[in-house]
């Protein structure tokens, strides 16, 4: 149960080349290639004549040729050409996906073509000229992505998952606001006069007392943006001012590949010593570090929620926030499955 009709990320825009790329994005399998002018394309993985991957053949110029009898098929999906077969143009074709290249990734849009509108991509921050900068990775996680959502919109689990790094007890004890904004869901958290933990003792390079928060924003279709960051306490931050803190947006960009597996694009942007490339290299390792925690618990959850399938689930006042989202996209995704009544036929 997905919403289709949105931007969902198939890859770091690094990944695809002139040579075929395969992917499951969202059950279909996928295959992209460049063209010489350095376009992405983005195919349905089925050669029409006999099933066979397209990304097992090569790339032409604008177009991929099947490994097993020779088929051509065009960035549009339709068949250009077939070894001793001069008249193709009747077979039908596969399915070509919208396509954007932006904040280095490549987006494809899942639903209907027609209705692919790049303003619908997400408002992220950083770019050059914007005063942010960002730095990311990749995990493939074996469990249903809304589990991930799950544990982005519940950060009660850093105090015993992550209890080296971004976990303290202050976190148990800072009773979080949830709220919905349209399709938008918001977790927030405030924890004022704190010890900052190890990560953002670091980052912020003070001994005082800090105020730290946790603003989370489930957006459509299945992406969750974390406002993070400290400030010394009493300098302002839960009023608005930043001026003595630093502030991260913690980057989680969740694309579903199976029932049981999605892909995860993760990272930081910041808005504080941008040129600082070590720092970013720095965050960036010490991020993927935190998040491998994460998957741990979360292919263990799902392996065992699996093995025990009619095993009823207790939700808490802190699953609130991902009960809301599940929710959000529950109604998306039936919005879209509602179809238009049919034309009353004329009388005979």
């Amino acid at each position: 149960m997905v919403p289709l009709n949105y931007w969902y990320v198939m890859c770091e825009a690094a990944e695809i080349s002139k040579r075929p790329f395969a992917r499951i994005i969202l059950g279909l399998p996928l295959v992209a290639f460049r063209t010489p002018s350095g376009e992405a394309v983005v195919l349905e993985d089925f050669c029409p004549h006999r099933g066979l991957p397209l990304s097992k053949g090569k790339v032409e110029g604008d177009a991929i040729r099947c490994g097993y009898h020779g088929m051509l098929v065009g960035r549009d999906g339709a068949c250009r050409s077939m070894p001793g077969q001069p008249h193709i143009g009747r077979l039908k074709g596969v399915r070509s996906f919208p396509v954007i290249e932006k904040f280095g990734y490549v987006w494809i849009w899942g639903g209907e073509p027609e209705r692919a509108d790049a303003d619908r991509m997400p408002r992220l921050p950083w770019g050059p000229g914007t005063g942010w900068t960002y730095g990311g990775g990749v995990y493939h996680i074996p469990c249903n992505y809304q589990l991930l959502i799950d544990n982005l919109m519940d950060l009660t689990h850093e105090t015993y998952v992550h209890p080296d790094s971004i976990g303290q007890k202050e976190i148990d004890d800072a009773k979080p606001e949830v709220g919905v904004e349209g399709d938008e869901v918001f977790v927030k958290r405030w924890m004022l006069g704190i010890k900052p933990p190890p990560f953002w003792a670091d980052m912020i390079r003070t001994s005082e007392p800090c105020d730290r928060w946790q603003i989370c924003r489930f957006v459509p279709p299945t992406s969750v943006l974390i406002d993070v960051g400290v400030a010394i306490a009493g300098s302002g931050a839960p009023d608005g001012d930043r001026a003595r803190g630093i502030t991260g947006l913690v980057v989680d960009l969740i694309t579903p590949e199976t029932e049981t597996s999605c892909w995860y694009f993760w990272g930081m942007a910041r808005n504080f010593h941008i040129e600082d490339a070590a720092l970013t290299e720095q965050i960036r390792k010490n991020q993927g570090a935190v998040f491998s925690e994460d998957e741990v618990v979360l292919a263990a959850q799902q392996q065992n929620l699996l093995s025990h399938p009619d095993r009823r689930l207790v939700s808490l006042d802190i699953d609130r926030g991902g009960s809301q989202v599940r929710k959000v996209i529950a109604r998306l995704a039936a919005a879209e499955a509602v179809q238009e009544p049919p034309a009353p036929r004329a009388a005979p």
